[in-house]
């Protein structure tokens, strides 16, 4: 009896960081060649959404629009399951300190901070190589890194730069990741809040798709210029000086803003959002539903 307490126990502290990583992953499946398409106008590729992919398909196959696939799903399986499982302890957390009443959306907000801040750096190093294996064919023959997958990118990367180089933009990394979770976690919880308030049913289809739209809206505004720099960093190449174009985040920021103003890291919105907002929406309907489908299975 003890041990199958102890099996429960154990799988319901699991339970929220699995659920989270499934998520994650089955979205980004989903979303991959969006996310391709965003990352090469940010680079500078030019013609628009369909032009770039219409563009990448003619010249380098369909496949192309899931290079990095690999490592977007271990992304998921690292940073998605870190963070949903860190803000789902940590939203109980703060309705126990409520004792039960409605939670404070600044409270919500700190917890979407604080679980995307660390599940962002245990996700950077699969981060970066997602970023660097989706740029690399923007790059010039000479310059191409010919990464043949996240394993021989993680083994390179460690060889030619050291264990640090897993963290190449990290600090921008960890800053939009608490962004985008700020806006996504704590705009869901409470759009649900409010959803309810009106007559939709806590957990019916019309509660969670609505607040998790909302969500995907509101990690969008929320994370885009904090992305535009991360990518902007994890990108880049010494010259044949072997300087790099940015010395760092701040620097990147400063350099954007003289030669592009503020709308500069906004660039690429309206495919940002179409990417981001149905990854968010995707994946917080899958973690509503991953449970009532365990339950069938006495899970």
């Amino acid at each position: 009896m003890a041990d199958t307490k102890n099996q429960v126990s154990a799988w319901g502290m699991a339970k929220p960081y699995v659920n989270g990583g499934l998520s994650g992953m089955m979205s980004t499946a989903i979303i991959q060649p969006i996310d391709m398409v965003k990352v090469r106008l940010q680079l500078g590729d030019t013609g628009g959404p369909l032009g770039v992919a219409t563009n990448m398909i003619k010249t380098q196959g369909v496949g192309s629009l899931y290079r990095g696939l690999s490592a977007g799903l271990l992304r998921q399986a690292t940073y998605t399951t870190a963070r949903l499982g860190i803000y789902n302890n940590l939203s109980n957390m703060a309705i126990a300190a409520n004792e039960g009443k409605p939670v404070p959306l600044w409270q919500k907000a700190a917890c979407g901070l604080a679980a995307g801040g660390l599940g962002a750096l245990v996700g950077t190093p699969a981060d970066l190589t997602l970023l660097r294996m989706q740029a690399d064919t923007s790059l010039p023959a000479d310059q191409r890194r010919n990464y043949k997958g996240v394993g021989d990118a993680f083994v390179r990367i460690v060889r030619e730069e050291g264990v640090g180089g897993l963290f190449t933009g990290a600090t921008p990394t960890v800053v939009r990741a608490m962004a985008l979770n700020m806006g996504m976690l704590a705009t869901n919880d409470q759009a649900k809040e409010m959803l309810e308030s009106v007559g939709l049913e806590k957990g019916s289809t019309g509660n969670v798709l609505g607040g998790a739209m909302l969500a995907g809206f509101a990690a969008s505004a929320c994370s885009l210029p904090f992305d535009y720099v991360k990518t902007q960093l994890q990108k880049m190449k010494p010259d044949a000086n072997g300087k790099m174009p940015y010395t760092g985040a701040i620097d990147c920021v400063l350099k954007t803003f003289a030669e592009g103003g503020p709308f500069k890291f906004y660039t690429g919105f309206p495919t940002y959002l179409i990417r981001i907002a149905p990854h968010a929406t995707l994946t917080l309907v899958f973690v509503a539903a991953l449970p009532k489908w365990e339950a069938k299975f006495g899970l």
